[in-house]
């Protein structure tokens, strides 16, 4: 895979890309454990609630994609295969999903040796799982609701179908779309697994042969590889039950998951250059007034020494909240992220200036907005360069607690909720990725869930000059926050920033006319 480059020169640690494959995360009582294998010939599969162990190493090589797909054997033999799941087999993976220290016990218990612990270190031990779901996977620009029940299907699936363990499960729909569910991120970044499906798909866009008629793959096998085998399980009552109990906890958390996927088009990174802004920068002052509108109760604050009504002051209470942008800093050995504030005082002040109905004009609006893109810039350009705040105030919590010093500092800032956590896939990190030539290859990008119970989760993606997508995720259950009302107060920042430099342009202009 190509190493990425700041600036053409500058590579980045590639260090956890080993990890996205042959790795599994091991529960535990107290702590789970992470085991990374140093290599792997299989993948699992699973498809319609059985699991069959496929071999993608033989003879020395990797093999082909006709040789997995069309070959006799393969996943042409698990298709065709319409053999029920063994009693308990369909839910199996529930018990990855729901409480550690209940799937803790189970794999002591139930799948410690025998039968169940050879069909378990199948799974634990392949390269990675591939689901292959039997409903296909649509998106309709003029029907958002498959959009966003496409992004609930890779998020978090029936709660069932992913094996949350593994490092990744990838996902196949029957209509032939694929995506990924990144099932962990203690084993690597989003940026890193975009960067895997950007170099898949430029490589089959640029060298692989390509598909035939009625979409199968060309080429011709070399050899027969070897059967897919089937893995079973011994499931007793016992285990049946603790994989009912850890179904019905997934259920609930992903039943409490209101995702809205949003498409932008109105405009994208193309105008936002045009206004001299960092894209970025742009894109989270939009989130900042967004946020600020999705609370209905906007009223001026009450001078307590007057009684009166101050014109100029807002209430800021549940409006403004600590906002988390993940920076990668991979600049530096080993490096994962750091996180930027975009919630400062300056986005905070132009906020204001395009929420009230003071008199602040058009230039004094644009201003307050270029400051405030400029302090995040700075910001972002700091968390890369190991200059953010967060990571160090973690390892100040990690001390502490080795030494046993109650910190009143660190306790407050470290209890504070991240109620606007936010994240951008980066798109066009493989210099052969050119959208115009292949404009189907836009990504829609990931998301995430909201970090607090009473917060958002906003993953972004700036997939083209005037596309934009959005991922955004809250909690049902939470009566303060609702993700389609989120995404309709963000189209309206958009089009409201749109709006004003386009109204500063105009003023500009007939300035410039008069002299």
């Amino acid at each position: 895979m190509l190493q990425i480059l700041i600036q053409g020169f500058v590579p980045l640690c590639s260090w956890q890309y080993e990890r996205v494959f042959n790795t599994t995360r091991v529960p535990g009582v107290e702590t789970d454990r992470l085991v990374h294998y140093t290599d792997s010939n299989h993948i699992v599969v699973y498809h319609k609630g059985r699991y069959f162990k496929v071999f993608i190493y033989f003879r020395g090589r990797i093999l082909k994609p006709c040789e997995i797909e069309v070959c006799p054997v393969q996943i042409k033999q698990i298709l065709a295969d319409d053999s029920p799941p063994a009693k308990g087999e369909e839910k199996l993976a529930a018990l990855t999903a729901g409480e550690r220290i209940a799937w803790a016990a189970a794999r002591q218990e139930f799948f410690f040796k025998g039968l169940n612990r050879q069909s378990l270190d199948a799974i634990e031990k392949a390269a990675f799982v591939v689901a292959l779901d039997d409903f296909p996977y649509e998106f309709d620009v003029q029907d958002p609701s498959k959009l966003d029940r496409y992004g609930q299907i890779l998020l978090h699936g029936k709660g069932y179908d992913r094996w949350f363990d593994k490092s990744f499960t990838l996902c196949v729909g029957s209509n032939g779309r694929v995506s990924s569910c990144l099932c962990w991120y203690i084993l690597a970044d989003a940026a890193v697994m975009s960067h895997f499906w950007e170099f898949i798909i430029v490589q089959e866009m640029t060298s692989l042969s390509g598909y035939a008629e009625g979409g199968h793959t060309k080429g011709t096998p070399e050899f027969t590889p070897p059967s897919p085998i089937r893995l079973h399980w011994d499931l007793s009552p016992p285990c049946l039950a603790a994989i009912d109990k850890s179904y019905q906890v997934a259920l609930n958390l992903l039943n409490d998951v209101d995702l809205r996927a949003y498409m932008h088009n109105a405009y994208g990174k193309g105008f936002m250059k045009e206004c001299r802004i960092s894209p970025d920068a742009y894109i989270q002052m939009a989130l900042q007034l967004a946020y600020f509108k999705n609370f209905d109760s906007v009223i001026p604050a009450i001078d307590t020494r007057t009684n009166v009504t101050c014109a100029n002051c807002w209430q800021d209470a549940g409006r403004f909240s600590l906002t988390y942008e993940a920076s990668m800093t991979r600049l530096f050995r080993e490096g994962r992220t750091e996180t930027v504030r975009p919630c400062t005082i300056e986005s905070a002040a132009w906020v204001r200036t395009m929420i009230s109905n003071n008199t602040a004009t058009v230039e004094e609006k644009v201003r307050l907005l270029q400051t405030a893109c400029k302090m995040h810039q700075v910001a972002y350009q700091d968390a890369m360069c190991g200059k953010g705040i967060d990571r160090h105030l973690f390892c100040l919590y990690v001390v502490s607690k080795y030494l046993e010093v109650d910190s009143p500092f660190l306790n407050e800032v470290l209890s504070e909720p991240w109620r606007l956590s936010t994240s951008q896939t980066p798109h066009g990190q493989t210099p052969k990725m050119d959208l115009k030539k292949f404009p189907k290859c836009i990504s829609a990008g990931g998301g995430f869930g909201p970090v607090a119970d009473d917060g958002y989760g906003v993953s972004y993606i700036v997939a083209g000059e005037d596309l934009l997508f959005f991922h955004i995720t809250s909690k049902r259950s939470s009566p303060e926050t609702d993700s389609s009302r989120f995404a309709m107060h963000l189209e309206q920042s958009f089009a409201d920033m749109k709006n004003l430099f386009l109204e500063w342009r105009r003023l500009q202009q007939q300035k410039n006319q008069k002299q």
